[in-house]
């Protein structure tokens, strides 16, 4: 059953019954198309194991749960923001509204997705938006414990962990991901000493051994280095 912000009756989220049933409000019928098709994009390629992944299981092991559980959420941003902090502005309301709806991350919380869709954006603008915006509230969004991700046809220009050839965040539409940080993050953090920090904060407590091996790394490059 689709929500409606307490704070903004115009701002949505849909679940995936509301697509796959076409009970979608008039602000959204236009993009019907697009909504299907990150759906879609979802099950298909999200939640299954890809060749070039270089590892086992799905390209995102958390999806297959978050749609299984009811806490997969759509939405779409009409138009075309002017600039990358523009896109910024629109993502913030569903930063805080996800930690309204899962303010754990422990429990069916830690499973809760929104997806923000910018169908509109020209082809050509896509990277600087979608790619900037991400760039720009990445820090923020890891402070709160929370993670951020850029998807695009680009597609976006980070290989994967274990196959750093391989694009893993092409998606058919223009979009940013908002979840809750885990345990396994911090591959993803290690670049930036304020984000690992902020992931020590969480996790110091319970970091799988996988990390902990990956921090002694880290450690042993950076005195190397110095």
């Amino acid at each position: 059953m689709m929500l409606t912000s307490a704070n903004d009756p115009e701002r949505i989220l849909l679940e995936v019954g509301d697509i796959e049933d076409d009970l979608l409000p008039p602000s959204m019928t236009p993009y019907r198309a697009p909504l299907r098709t990150v759906l879609d994009w979802a099950r298909q390629y999200l939640t299954r194991p890809h060749e070039s992944l270089g590892r086992r299981g799905s390209v995102c092991p958390f999806v297959q749960s978050s749609l299984d559980r009811g806490r997969f959420y759509l939405t779409v941003y009409p138009g075309r923001p002017a600039d990358p902090r523009a896109v910024a502005d629109a993502v913030l309301p569903y930063r805080d509204w996800f930690l309204e709806l899962a303010p754990t991350s422990a429990g069916p919380a830690q499973l809760t997705t929104i997806l923000v869709l910018f169908p509109d954006l020209r082809t050509e603008d896509v990277d600087r938006m979608i790619d900037g915006s991400q760039e720009a509230l990445k820090s923020d969004y890891v402070d709160r414990g929370l993670m951020i991700g850029e998807f695009h046809d680009g597609p976006p220009d980070k290989g994967g962990l274990w196959n750093p050839e391989f694009r893993p965040l092409r998606s058919p539409v223009p979009l940013l991901a908002i979840r809750h940080m885990v345990p396994t993050d911090f591959p993803f953090l290690t670049a930036n000493r304020d984000h690992a920090s902020a992931y020590l904060r969480r996790f110091a407590s319970e970091l799988p051994a996988s990390v902990r091996e990956a921090m002694v790394r880290a450690l042993v490059r950076e005195q190397v280095a110095l």
